[in-house]
């Protein structure tokens, strides 16, 4: 079972629509989460939200999420998702111009998130700011309208999207697929 923490997204019932496809999942706002409450799921993956984090006190979500670090089944986190995973682990996030379209992003390091994605695949964006990728970070793929599109911690089952793979059709559909596998095979 995948954990879907809910950030406030109008597009988490699409991201529980797809996983559903491919395992049972369960949505709890992301503030209800901690510790306790991920054992015995597979994977977690965290949405987006209509908040943004360079015009919001972090204190609250940073503290509510420092679970992120000490769990060690795998994580996606999708654009607020992807940013909080950034700010627990010492990156930053700023702002940038609004981004609202389908982007052409470039994979330049092999993932198994990107398994069987072609090198440059369009994912749709709803973003006007960007993570750093932290240390112990690698990036995996950019656009031309934001560097760090996505990121995989070196060790961990820990990544990042900026884009929405949810609303992005097949692509996103494999990502998800390809992030259900790696819960599968992170419990073996």
């Amino acid at each position: 079972m995948i954990l879907i923490g809910d950030c406030g997204s109008s597009k988490t019932p699409e991201i529980r629509k797809i996983l559903d496809e491919y395992v049972d999942c369960e949505v709890i706002p992301l503030l209800d989460i901690d510790i306790e409450l991920t054992k015995g799921y597979e994977g977690i993956v965290l949405s987006g939200a209509p908040i943004l984090l360079t015009e919001e006190k972090t204190d609250q979500y940073i503290q509510n999420t420092e679970w992120i670090k000490e769990i060690k089944i795998p994580i996606l986190g999708i654009c607020f998702g992807h940013q909080l995973i950034a700010l627990q682990y010492g990156g930053f996030v700023k702002k940038m111009k609004e981004d609202r379209a389908f982007q052409d992003i470039e994979i330049f390091e092999e993932s198994p998130l990107f398994k069987r994605l072609p090198r440059i695949i369009q994912m749709q964006e709803d973003h006007c700011e960007f993570a750093s990728v932290p240390q112990n970070f690698k990036l995996l793929a950019s656009s031309d309208t934001c560097f760090n599109e996505a990121m995989q911690h070196n060790e961990l089952h820990i990544y990042g999207v900026q884009f929405h793979p949810e609303v992005s059709g097949l692509q996103g559909s494999l990502l998800f697929e390809n992030f259900h596998e790696i819960c599968a095979h992170a419990k073996n």
